[in-house]
């Protein structure tokens, strides 16, 4: 079994994912097929906050122990789509990360997201939970930080005024979304200091849940 939407035993491809007793059930032919359900653990938080600079330093420290994947890789054209919160974008991922669940390794996925993008997707039946850790900082730093970055970014004032709003909605609102979102100020932190708080956050939640 590699794509789980699609039936081991009749090949049909479910468009809602049915999961019972920790198994996938086809809707057509009631096929059971037992598969790994494990937590997805989410980097996420506005950009300039510093999941570009903590995701290698993650992938390197977790290396056999994790896949650490950055989101942007599949930004492309095809899932760009205009429907609030780029649901094809995002199932996507769901779906690729849940394949790669299936070799026993919890994915740690950087980027952009918040819980209303994720947990009404149909493939979000493939995960056992999903976890949120968001990297954020200080209005000032976020906007400095973003207006050194390259022009090729497009980094103009709109697009900073946008992430700064999402920055401070985050920073307000991260404890009453579902799941809610844990927070780290990286306004003052080193690489180092956010890498290793990231890190232990990893940790906690695979040990937590039995995923390590």
């Amino acid at each position: 079994m590699l794509d789980l939407k699609i039936c081991p035993g009749c090949g049909d491809r479910a468009r809602r994912p049915v999961v019972e007793a920790g198994l996938l059930v086809c809707a057509v032919c009631e096929h059971r097929a037992p598969f790994r359900r494990l937590p997805l653990l989410a980097l996420t938080g506005p950009s300039g906050a510093g999941k570009s600079t903590v995701g290698p330093e993650l992938a390197r420290r977790l290396a056999g122990e994790a896949v650490v994947l950055e989101q942007d890789v599949l930004w492309t054209a095809g899932l760009r789509d205009d429907v609030d919160g780029h649901p094809a974008f995002r199932s996507t991922w769901l779906r690729m990360a849940a394949m790669i669940h299936q070799s026993g390794r919890p994915v740690v996925l950087c980027g952009t997201v918040v819980p209303p993008e994720f947990e009404d997707l149909p493939e979000r039946v493939f995960f056992s939970a999903v976890h949120y850790l968001a990297l954020v900082a200080e209005p000032d730093a976020l906007a400095a930080r973003l207006r050194v970055r390259p022009a090729w970014r497009g980094w103009d004032e709109a697009r900073i005024a946008e992430m700064l709003e999402f920055n401070a909605w985050l920073r307000r609102e991260a404890g009453t979304l579902s799941p809610p979102v844990e927070l780290f100020d990286t306004t003052t932190a080193s690489r180092e200091h956010a890498a290793d708080h990231a890190e232990r956050w990893v940790r906690r939640v695979l040990t937590r849940t039995g995923a390590n």
